[in-house]
């Protein structure tokens, strides 16, 4: 009842925000949702190119197949080069579609799309703190995207390298979806997530991989502490011979 109720009451909100010229329409942000045209309407047919088909199967490949939300922002680049620079609201619906989502999760993405290892060994490292830290400091909640238009937060299973645990990537899609790239940023702590949040606000490009200064790459913390030489060989070689 109470939500046959809010949808009467939206449609009405719509119905009577529509009777406003469009000069005071273009001014306001008190109501900002799409508005149908003849145009630019969920029943405008749409879908990808057949040339493009192949680049939306690659795109895909990038990630699980139980995470194929992930590909959300480059498949919306990918569908506004199509659509010759801007996105009407039935190829966002195509891109919901072929991610198998809800529609508001493409409306709503960022330029910088942060996503949370949220696998075992991570979140016993701590990944629900990294996630929280991240949320707080950009003011958002997960799949939201932030005022600015720069950055969104998911979660993602398993990046790969769990010995670096905890980890976050960020799809940086700043350059288009044939510039886009796909960072990886391990030994995080949720101050150091922040730190390279505003990095990227400042244009930056933190170093990927790991943030832990005593490790190189996947090396133990401070060094190895066995095999520090060539090992002894046997004895005798030819076992049968002992």
């Amino acid at each position: 009842m109470l939500a046959r109720l809010a949808s009467k009451r939206l449609l009405e909100i719509r119905q009577a925000f529509r009777q406003i010229p469009q000069a005071n329409r273009s001014f306001s942000t008190a109501l900002n949702y799409h508005i149908d045209t003849p145009e630019n309407n969920p029943k405008v047919p749409w879908e990808f190119s057949e040339a493009n088909k192949p680049k939306v199967n690659e795109i895909l490949s990038h990630y699980p197949s139980n995470y194929k939300q992930s590909a959300v922002i480059p498949l919306l680049d990918l569908a506004q080069q199509q659509h010759g620079g801007w996105l009407p609201v039935s190829a966002m619906d195509a891109v919901a579609k072929v991610i198998e989502v809800a529609p508001i999760r493409v409306y709503e993405v960022g330029k910088y799309h942060l996503l949370v290892c949220g696998t075992t060994p991570c979140m016993i490292r701590g990944s629900r703190e990294i996630e929280d830290a991240l949320l707080k400091h950009l003011g958002v909640k997960r799949n939201e995207v932030t005022k600015d238009g720069l950055f969104s937060v998911g979660e993602m299973e398993c990046m790969g390298c769990c010995v670096n645990a905890p980890m976050i990537t960020v799809a940086d899609y700043s350059n288009g979806s044939e510039g886009y790239t796909y960072n990886y940023y391990e030994d995080v702590t949720p101050k150091r997530v922040v730190e390279i949040v505003e990095a990227l606000k400042r244009g930056e490009k933190p170093p990927r991989g790991t943030q832990n200064p005593e490790r190189v790459n996947c090396g133990p913390a401070g060094g190895n502490t066995t095999l520090l030489g060539e090992p002894k060989p046997p004895p005798c070689r030819d076992l049968d011979a002992c």
